[in-house]
């Protein structure tokens, strides 16, 4: 996932706030999941269990997570500093032409948008980062929780 964000930066740094980029990333997630899933499952005999199959699922969003954010990081804080700025002004402005197509881009002011810039630039500092990935650690449990139950196959053979 790091590296299609990196391709991403590479093509266009306001792809990296774009809603359709985030969409597909969480689908390519999704989809790798699950094929790994699959892999591990016939590796194991071909069945397997709901916990076994939720440790592996939140097992690998965590081991994913933690390399982004370390991917993240290093490109926030060491390759280009400057990103940080340039994604803020563009999450901020595809968020007003939201607004405009829904007819509500005037009811901000520019009091409530200072606000709104302030708390869009503290997620991409060292400690915003940590912390949402912090919080993104109970989405990888719900995003497990449904995964296991999509990769899980139990051994009827075994049933009385």
């Amino acid at each position: 996932m790091f590296i299609l964000t990196l391709l991403a930066y590479f093509v266009d740094y306001s792809i990296l706030v774009s809603f359709w980029f985030g969409i597909i990333i969480l689908v390519l997630f999704f989809g790798l999941i699950l094929y790994f899933g699959f892999q591990y499952r016939k590796s194991v005999g071909g069945y397997l269990e709901y916990s076994p199959a939720f440790v592996f699922s939140f097992v690998t969003l965590l081991i994913s997570g933690l390399i982004g954010l370390a991917g993240n990081m290093i490109l926030y804080q060491v390759i280009d500093p400057e990103l940080p700025k340039m994604l803020v002004d563009a999450q901020l402005e595809n968020m007003l032409q939201m607004m405009d197509r829904f007819g509500a881009g005037d009811s901000i002011s520019g009091d409530q948008l200072d606000e709104i810039r302030e708390g869009v630039e503290a997620n991409f500092t060292v400690f915003g980062q940590i912390k949402s990935f912090a919080i993104g650690n109970i989405v990888y449990a719900i995003m497990a929780l449904i995964l296991a139950a999509i990769i899980k196959k139990r051994d009827k053979s075994l049933d009385y």
